[in-house]
């Protein structure tokens, strides 16, 4: 929602502004379509020459962020503490039954109490491979830290494409705005016998594509990169809490103290309650017993 509501000031503000100066809209509208035409689609060239086909589907389904948010909100922080918290006291108490969770988690009676962590197939992942790990005795924790954080880097700078590919584009419209303007430049030194106020419009039309380039960059584009990125940023948090709390199982902390270890280290935003988690995994022991 708040991404519309920029989007709608931009508008309002650059074009409000252009009006209330005396400024007339037809020259741009005019304009527009062909200018349009020609930095949109050498922008969208450009991009399809830079990406492979997974990456411009990547790119793609990132622009939504601007719209929805993170992908991890605050509960489900605390859906995953509660998921952590139930796996490692079964590992303790039975390590053979946490065999059998981690290695089916699709029908696991643990795991499918949190429909949104488990129809994420990399959070499944990484906790059953940590898991599985320590069950086959790789359980060093600085070693275990260690894999986790370049799996979560790798991870990052994977998800980080679709904001690269739009800073991208965002740095190159203002200069395929440019080619536009040139090229109406060249249009209007064609026609240079018509009379000064044909010449005025024309050059006024060749100015539209720096202003649409400039203003595609910087208005639109580059924003839509900044927000996909510190989104993607956010939701890393939610692996990162991952690795704080196996980690500290694996230097044999009690199992409350593995979860307040990863509660701590979550951003305060979308940092669960002390309280709130406290009743949250005082439900897990009586739906355990």
């Amino acid at each position: 929602m708040i991404g519309i509501i920029g989007i709608v000031v931009i508008f309002a503000m650059v074009f409000g502004g252009y009006l209330m100066a005396g400024g007339k809209m037809g020259i741009i509208l005019k304009s527009l379509p062909f200018e349009l035409m020609m930095i949109g689609g050498a922008a969208v060239g450009a991009f399809l020459i830079s990406n492979d086909m997974s990456g411009i589907k990547h790119t793609l389904k990132d622009v939504g962020k601007v719209f929805k948010g993170p992908k991890w909100k605050p509960d489900d922080y605390r859906d995953l503490l509660c998921l952590l918290f139930s796996l490692i006291r079964i590992a303790r108490a039975n390590p053979v039954e946490v065999e059998q969770h981690i290695e089916d988690p699709e029908n696991s009676s643990v795991f499918n109490k949190y429909p949104k962590i488990v129809a994420d197939k990399e959070v499944v992942n990484l906790i059953c491979d940590t898991m599985r790990s320590a069950s086959m005795n790789y359980d060093d924790p600085h070693q275990v830290e260690e894999v986790l954080e370049k799996r979560m880097e790798a991870n990052l700078h994977h998800a980080m494409h679709g904001s690269h590919a739009l800073q991208t584009m965002a740095d190159g419209l203002p200069a395929l705005g440019i080619v536009a303007a040139v090229l109406g430049v060249i249009k209007t030194m064609a026609s240079i016998d018509q009379p000064p106020e044909v010449l005025g419009k024309m050059i006024g039309g060749a100015l539209v594509g720096t202003f649409l380039g400039v203003f595609l960059a910087y208005g639109l584009v580059g924003p839509f990169a900044s927000k996909v990125k510190s989104v993607t940023e956010e939701d890393a948090h939610f692996y990162q809490l991952i690795r704080e709390v196996l980690v500290a199982n694996l230097h044999n902390h009690a199992a409350a103290i593995c979860i307040e270890v990863g509660r701590q280290n979550t951003p305060s935003h979308i940092r669960p309650g002390f309280s709130e988690l406290e009743e949250a995994l005082r439900s897990v022991k009586q739906d355990a017993a």
